[in-house]
């Protein structure tokens, strides 16, 4: 089966924080799809580059609202796995009070920034391909 990722981040985020969502979610998916990383490189000097991740990765731009949506349908897409980032996580300073935080939050009050979807490459498409690249 052939897989897909995708990134969508929050339209109106700000750089850095659009910077650092990425960044956060690429790791936190990596950490939980196997097939993730190729194979060390060398260069023609004989030079090792560690692996690099070996799904291309789009990064893509949604509303809020279209945000929350595409949340909800990739919940109930078989065989997808998402990880999701909210504005609760980025204001903690460490993740035991992110946890406590989550945990005091109402899943309707949380604020999405970005989420990064995995799964087969047909409905990681059907999720995402009416939004726009950044």
């Amino acid at each position: 089966m052939q897989t897909k990722v995708a990134l969508v981040l929050r339209e109106d985020l700000p750089m850095a924080h659009a910077a650092n969502t990425s960044a956060v979610l690429a790791l936190s998916l990596g950490g939980r799809i196997g097939e993730a990383i190729g194979r060390d490189g060398e260069d023609a000097s004989g030079g090792v580059h560690p692996g690099l991740n070996t799904h291309p990765i789009p990064v893509l731009t949604a509303s809020a609202e279209e945000l929350n949506l595409l949340l909800e349908r990739a919940r109930t897409t078989d065989g997808v796995q998402l990880v999701s980032l909210t504005e609760t996580a980025r204001r903690a300073r460490d993740y035991e009070d992110y946890l406590t935080d989550l945990k005091a939050a109402p899943a309707g009050d949380l604020e999405y920034l970005g989420v990064i979807v995995h799964g087969p490459r047909t409905d990681v498409s059907r999720l995402t391909r009416r939004l726009s690249l950044l």
